[in-house]
Protein backbone atom coordinates (compact mmCIF):
# COMPACT_ATOMS: atom_id res chain seq x y z
CA UNK A 1 0.00 0.00 0.00
CA UNK A 2 1.75 3.10 -1.30
CA UNK A 3 1.45 5.83 0.39
CA UNK A 4 4.44 8.05 -0.50
CA UNK A 5 2.45 11.78 -1.47
CA UNK A 6 4.42 14.70 0.36
CA UNK A 7 5.53 16.97 -1.80
CA UNK A 8 4.44 19.07 -4.71
CA UNK A 9 6.57 17.34 -7.39
CA UNK A 10 4.92 13.97 -6.05
CA UNK A 11 1.34 15.39 -6.69
CA UNK A 12 3.18 16.75 -10.25
CA UNK A 13 4.70 12.52 -11.05
CA UNK A 14 1.42 10.88 -9.88
CA UNK A 15 -0.05 13.44 -12.54
CA UNK A 16 2.46 12.35 -15.23
CA UNK A 17 1.94 8.81 -14.41
CA UNK A 18 -2.03 9.28 -15.45
CA UNK A 19 -1.02 9.37 -19.21
CA UNK A 20 -0.26 6.69 -21.07
CA UNK A 21 3.54 6.21 -21.71
CA UNK A 22 3.17 6.90 -25.70
CA UNK A 23 1.50 10.24 -25.15
CA UNK A 24 4.61 11.47 -22.83
CA UNK A 25 5.91 14.52 -24.64
CA UNK A 26 7.53 15.91 -21.39
CA UNK A 27 9.68 13.63 -18.70
CA UNK A 28 13.22 12.03 -19.82
CA UNK A 29 10.95 9.24 -20.59
CA UNK A 30 9.95 11.12 -24.00
CA UNK A 31 13.25 11.67 -25.19
CA UNK A 32 13.30 8.43 -27.12
CA UNK A 33 10.48 10.01 -29.19
CA UNK A 34 11.70 13.02 -29.69
CA UNK A 35 14.25 11.54 -31.17
CA UNK A 36 12.96 9.80 -33.55
CA UNK A 37 10.61 12.83 -34.88
CA UNK A 38 14.57 14.86 -35.09
CA UNK A 39 16.50 11.94 -36.81
CA UNK A 40 14.83 12.46 -39.89
CA UNK A 41 16.30 15.78 -41.09
CA UNK A 42 14.97 15.71 -44.76
CA UNK A 43 11.90 16.03 -43.01
CA UNK A 44 9.17 19.36 -44.36
CA UNK A 45 9.15 20.97 -40.60
CA UNK A 46 9.24 24.14 -41.00
CA UNK A 47 10.81 24.48 -37.98
CA UNK A 48 14.11 22.28 -38.74
CA UNK A 49 15.52 25.08 -40.83
CA UNK A 50 18.37 27.01 -39.26
CA UNK A 51 15.89 30.04 -38.82
CA UNK A 52 15.37 32.05 -35.97
CA UNK A 53 11.89 33.00 -34.96
CA UNK A 54 11.00 36.77 -36.59
CA UNK A 55 9.53 37.72 -33.38
CA UNK A 56 12.84 37.04 -31.47
CA UNK A 57 14.57 39.11 -34.19
CA UNK A 58 11.86 41.84 -33.88
CA UNK A 59 12.80 41.96 -29.87
CA UNK A 60 16.30 42.49 -30.92
CA UNK A 61 15.63 44.91 -33.54
CA UNK A 62 13.23 47.06 -31.46
CA UNK A 63 15.45 47.30 -28.33
CA UNK A 64 12.71 45.48 -26.33
CA UNK A 65 15.73 43.14 -25.13
CA UNK A 66 19.31 43.22 -25.51
CA UNK A 67 22.23 40.47 -25.24
CA UNK A 68 23.25 39.01 -22.20
CA UNK A 69 22.43 35.83 -20.27
CA UNK A 70 20.06 33.26 -22.12
CA UNK A 71 17.97 29.89 -21.97
CA UNK A 72 16.50 28.41 -24.51
CA UNK A 73 13.75 25.87 -23.28
CA UNK A 74 13.08 23.12 -25.89
CA UNK A 75 15.99 24.12 -28.20
CA UNK A 76 15.50 21.27 -30.80
CA UNK A 77 18.11 21.91 -33.15
CA UNK A 78 19.58 24.73 -31.97
CA UNK A 79 18.10 27.45 -34.35
CA UNK A 80 17.55 30.17 -31.97
CA UNK A 81 20.17 29.48 -29.96
CA UNK A 82 22.65 29.46 -32.09
CA UNK A 83 21.02 32.48 -33.42
CA UNK A 84 21.28 34.89 -29.92
CA UNK A 85 24.86 33.43 -29.43
CA UNK A 86 25.85 35.38 -33.09
CA UNK A 87 24.13 38.08 -31.41
CA UNK A 88 25.97 38.55 -28.58
CA UNK A 89 23.85 36.38 -25.71
CA UNK A 90 25.56 33.95 -23.27
CA UNK A 91 23.37 31.09 -24.22
CA UNK A 92 22.17 27.66 -22.05
CA UNK A 93 20.01 25.39 -24.54
CA UNK A 94 18.16 22.62 -23.56
CA UNK A 95 16.41 19.31 -24.99
CA UNK A 96 14.81 16.05 -23.91
CA UNK A 97 16.39 14.58 -27.31
CA UNK A 98 20.67 13.59 -27.22
CA UNK A 99 19.19 13.45 -31.38
CA UNK A 100 18.41 17.23 -31.67
CA UNK A 101 21.62 18.32 -29.43
CA UNK A 102 23.60 16.98 -31.23
CA UNK A 103 22.14 18.56 -34.30
CA UNK A 104 22.39 21.75 -32.63
CA UNK A 105 25.86 20.85 -31.48
CA UNK A 106 26.71 20.60 -35.52
CA UNK A 107 24.72 23.77 -36.21
CA UNK A 108 26.52 26.00 -33.66
CA UNK A 109 30.13 24.48 -34.96
CA UNK A 110 29.00 25.60 -38.40
CA UNK A 111 28.79 29.75 -36.97
CA UNK A 112 31.60 31.46 -37.54
CA UNK A 113 32.17 34.43 -35.72
CA UNK A 114 29.28 34.17 -32.81
CA UNK A 115 29.65 36.85 -30.42
CA UNK A 116 28.73 34.34 -27.28
CA UNK A 117 28.73 31.46 -26.56
CA UNK A 118 25.92 28.18 -26.21
CA UNK A 119 26.32 25.30 -23.63
CA UNK A 120 24.03 22.63 -24.87
CA UNK A 121 22.11 20.28 -22.10
CA UNK A 122 20.47 16.64 -22.70
CA UNK A 123 17.61 16.37 -20.36
CA UNK A 124 14.30 17.82 -18.36
CA UNK A 125 14.60 21.81 -18.11
CA UNK A 126 12.60 21.32 -14.60
CA UNK A 127 15.23 19.19 -13.03
CA UNK A 128 17.91 20.63 -15.06
CA UNK A 129 17.28 24.07 -13.21
CA UNK A 130 16.36 22.56 -9.76
CA UNK A 131 18.01 21.22 -6.54
CA UNK A 132 21.99 21.79 -5.58
CA UNK A 133 23.42 20.07 -8.43
CA UNK A 134 21.37 22.32 -11.09
CA UNK A 135 23.24 22.66 -14.23
CA UNK A 136 20.96 25.88 -15.60
CA UNK A 137 21.91 28.29 -12.76
CA UNK A 138 20.40 32.06 -12.75
CA UNK A 139 19.81 34.68 -13.24
CA UNK A 140 18.90 34.73 -17.06
CA UNK A 141 17.98 37.84 -19.09
CA UNK A 142 16.23 35.72 -21.34
CA UNK A 143 13.98 32.73 -21.20
CA UNK A 144 13.02 32.15 -24.61
CA UNK A 145 10.51 29.05 -24.95
CA UNK A 146 9.46 28.35 -28.98
CA UNK A 147 7.20 25.19 -28.95
CA UNK A 148 7.76 23.90 -25.50
CA UNK A 149 5.06 25.64 -23.52
CA UNK A 150 1.94 23.97 -25.33
CA UNK A 151 3.57 20.29 -25.66
CA UNK A 152 3.03 20.36 -21.48
CA UNK A 153 0.21 18.94 -19.71
CA UNK A 154 -2.29 21.34 -17.68
CA UNK A 155 -0.21 20.32 -14.52
CA UNK A 156 3.29 20.76 -15.70
CA UNK A 157 2.59 24.36 -15.95
CA UNK A 158 3.28 24.62 -12.55
CA UNK A 159 6.81 23.80 -12.68
CA UNK A 160 7.17 25.79 -16.08
CA UNK A 161 6.34 28.91 -13.66
CA UNK A 162 8.53 27.96 -11.07
CA UNK A 163 11.49 27.33 -13.28
CA UNK A 164 10.91 31.10 -14.12
CA UNK A 165 10.65 32.02 -10.34
CA UNK A 166 14.17 30.41 -10.27
CA UNK A 167 16.14 31.58 -12.96
CA UNK A 168 14.29 35.02 -14.59
CA UNK A 169 16.61 38.00 -13.01
CA UNK A 170 14.09 40.90 -12.08
CA UNK A 171 13.99 43.03 -15.13
CA UNK A 172 14.65 39.61 -17.51
CA UNK A 173 12.35 39.00 -20.28
CA UNK A 174 10.54 35.75 -20.86
CA UNK A 175 9.81 35.01 -24.96
CA UNK A 176 7.15 32.76 -25.67
CA UNK A 177 6.20 31.15 -28.74
CA UNK A 178 2.96 28.68 -28.52
CA UNK A 179 0.01 27.02 -30.56
CA UNK A 180 -3.15 29.50 -31.31
CA UNK A 181 -6.69 28.88 -30.19
CA UNK A 182 -8.76 28.58 -33.58
CA UNK A 183 -5.64 28.00 -35.87
CA UNK A 184 -3.45 25.22 -34.14
CA UNK A 185 -3.81 22.68 -31.26
CA UNK A 186 -6.05 21.30 -29.16
CA UNK A 187 -8.65 23.61 -27.44
CA UNK A 188 -10.17 20.50 -24.70
CA UNK A 189 -10.65 22.12 -21.44
CA UNK A 190 -7.81 21.18 -19.05
CA UNK A 191 -9.27 18.43 -16.89
CA UNK A 192 -10.49 16.57 -20.34
CA UNK A 193 -6.88 15.79 -20.90
CA UNK A 194 -6.77 13.06 -17.70
CA UNK A 195 -9.31 11.53 -19.37
CA UNK A 196 -8.17 11.41 -22.91
CA UNK A 197 -5.24 9.07 -23.85
CA UNK A 198 -2.95 12.02 -24.60
CA UNK A 199 -2.22 15.69 -25.40
CA UNK A 200 -3.40 15.56 -29.04
CA UNK A 201 -0.46 17.33 -30.60
CA UNK A 202 -0.19 19.92 -28.54
CA UNK A 203 -2.63 22.61 -26.59
CA UNK A 204 -3.96 25.61 -27.99
CA UNK A 205 -4.17 28.96 -26.06
CA UNK A 206 -5.96 32.17 -26.04
CA UNK A 207 -4.46 35.48 -25.22
CA UNK A 208 -6.67 36.02 -22.44
CA UNK A 209 -5.17 32.02 -20.73
CA UNK A 210 -1.77 33.44 -21.63
CA UNK A 211 -2.24 36.27 -19.67
CA UNK A 212 -4.31 34.53 -16.60
CA UNK A 213 -1.31 32.16 -16.52
CA UNK A 214 1.79 34.40 -16.60
CA UNK A 215 -0.09 37.25 -14.48
CA UNK A 216 2.54 37.86 -11.98
CA UNK A 217 5.05 38.76 -15.25
CA UNK A 218 4.28 41.93 -17.09
CA UNK A 219 3.23 41.84 -20.87
CA UNK A 220 5.56 43.77 -23.38
CA UNK A 221 3.40 42.54 -26.16
CA UNK A 222 1.41 39.25 -27.53
CA UNK A 223 0.45 38.48 -31.22
CA UNK A 224 0.00 36.36 -33.27
CA UNK A 225 3.74 35.62 -35.49
CA UNK A 226 3.85 36.83 -38.49
CA UNK A 227 3.41 34.64 -41.60
CA UNK A 228 7.12 33.99 -43.60
CA UNK A 229 7.32 33.09 -46.93
CA UNK A 230 9.44 29.96 -47.51
CA UNK A 231 12.48 31.88 -49.11
CA UNK A 232 12.91 33.89 -45.56
CA UNK A 233 15.66 33.85 -43.93
CA UNK A 234 13.09 33.96 -40.39
CA UNK A 235 11.08 31.45 -38.87
CA UNK A 236 7.52 32.45 -38.92
CA UNK A 237 3.67 30.97 -39.19
CA UNK A 238 0.62 32.54 -38.09
CA UNK A 239 -1.10 29.60 -36.28
CA UNK A 240 0.92 30.49 -33.33
CA UNK A 241 0.92 33.22 -30.70
CA UNK A 242 4.10 35.21 -29.77
CA UNK A 243 4.36 36.73 -26.55
CA UNK A 244 6.93 39.11 -24.48
CA UNK A 245 6.53 39.48 -20.69
CA UNK A 246 8.91 40.76 -18.32
CA UNK A 247 9.43 40.63 -14.99
CA UNK A 248 9.16 43.32 -12.36
CA UNK A 249 13.08 44.63 -11.70
CA UNK A 250 11.70 44.34 -7.97
CA UNK A 251 10.19 40.99 -7.86
CA UNK A 252 12.54 38.36 -6.26
CA UNK A 253 11.57 35.74 -4.44
CA UNK A 254 13.35 34.72 -1.08
CA UNK A 255 14.41 31.08 -2.63
CA UNK A 256 15.28 32.73 -6.16
CA UNK A 257 18.18 35.19 -3.76
CA UNK A 258 19.28 32.37 -1.80
CA UNK A 259 19.73 30.04 -5.33
CA UNK A 260 21.40 33.07 -6.94
CA UNK A 261 23.76 34.21 -3.56
CA UNK A 262 24.94 30.80 -2.58
CA UNK A 263 25.57 29.31 -6.35
CA UNK A 264 28.90 27.91 -6.38
CA UNK A 265 30.76 27.18 -9.82
CA UNK A 266 28.71 25.83 -12.67
CA UNK A 267 28.75 22.01 -12.49
CA UNK A 268 30.09 19.38 -15.50
CA UNK A 269 27.67 18.06 -17.89
CA UNK A 270 27.07 20.67 -20.49
CA UNK A 271 29.16 20.82 -24.06
CA UNK A 272 30.14 24.33 -24.91
CA UNK A 273 29.83 25.51 -28.27
CA UNK A 274 30.48 29.00 -30.40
Amino acid sequence: MDRDIRTVEDVLRLLDGLFAPEADRWTRGAATWWDGFYGERDKPVPFFAAKPDESLVSYLERGLIRPGRALDLGCGPGRNAVYLAAQGFDVDAVDLSPTAIAWAEERAREVQGAGGAVRFHCGDAFALSAGTEAALHGPYDLVHDSGCFHHLPPHRRVSHLALLERVLAPGGHFSLTCFAAGRMGSELPDAAFYREPGLHGGLAYTPGSLRRIFCDLQEVELRAMRQEPADSALFGRDFLWTALFRRPARQVSRRAVRRWTGSGPRPGGSRAVG
